[in-house]
């Protein structure tokens, strides 16, 4: 993430230059981590492709979590045939698998970083919805809630004040691991050409000029996959990290 925020002082070389005389070169003292066919520098382009793959899974969970808390808060908070229809269209969601379904939405549209990020965030609200309606659906019995109901409090402010945010705790856990799913997504589609254009950077779209040069220029796969795998572990850990800080039970 800070090497994201921090990209412009950090590439060494403009990631789009083009030098035809540095075509392919091999990790060296000049480019770290080498050039690639078109003798741009890959380690400038994995810089600012992490701009690009961040942005894309912090925006799609975001999406995605502002939907989910949308219908999960409403589905538990008022129950009955509510409930019911928002549920029903939560399974009907989870019948599609989720990747094929983006695969299906990205190729009616024009492949772009904001198509991107709307179609993974609103293919991805349905875990949150779930998680948000579990904690509602105990949280509405709570002897505060009651209370509050019984003073006159609105729907609006008890689900606002007193039941969302003590039901945030589960969806933070959420959100930390669907960044590291929304960056997968986007590098698969990247890699398969439907997710962000050359000529810009991203971590998917490098891996594809690797695939075709993979036996002579194996770091053109190597680095931008390591730079996936390293990004995705991170998220998940610290995913797993605030589960336990959150969850007396995990502690033990």
């Amino acid at each position: 993430f800070v090497v994201s925020l921090l990209a412009p002082w950090l590439a060494p070389f403009d990631p789009g230059f083009i030098d035809l005389q540095s075509v392919l070169m091999p990790p060296n003292a000049q480019h770290w981590l080498g050039t690639d066919p078109l003798g741009r520098d890959v380690l400038s382009r994995i810089i600012y492709g992490s701009r690009v793959s961040l942005k894309v899974g912090f925006v799609a969970v975001g999406l995605a979590t502002l939907v989910g808390l949308m219908i999960g808060s409403l589905a538990g908070f008022y129950g009955g045939w509510v409930d019911q229809v928002l549920m029903r269209l939560v399974d009907l969601m989870l019948c599609f698998p989720s990747f094929f379904l983006i695969l299906a939405v990205i190729a009616l549209l024009e492949p772009s970083i904001w198509n991107i990020m709307a179609v993974i965030g609103l293919t991805g609200w349905m875990g949150v919805a779930r998680l948000v309606r579990a904690e509602f659906l105990s949280l509405r019995e709570r002897e505060f809630v009651v209370a509050a109901r019984a003073l006159g409090a609105s729907d609006l402010r008890l689900i606002l004040r007193h039941m969302l945010p003590n039901a945030l705790a589960p969806v933070m856990v959420s959100a930390t691991l669907g960044v590291a799913g929304a960056i997968l997504t986007e590098s698969a589609l990247s890699f398969l050409g439907l997710g962000v254009q050359p000529p810009t950077p991203s971590w998917g779209n490098i891996l594809t000029a690797g695939k075709d040069n993979i036996e002579i220029a194996w770091w053109l796969s190597f680095f931008p996959g390591l730079a996936i795998l390293l990004t995705v572990m991170s998220y998940n850990l610290l995913g797993e990290g605030i589960r336990e800080a959150i969850d007396p039970r995990l502690r033990d």
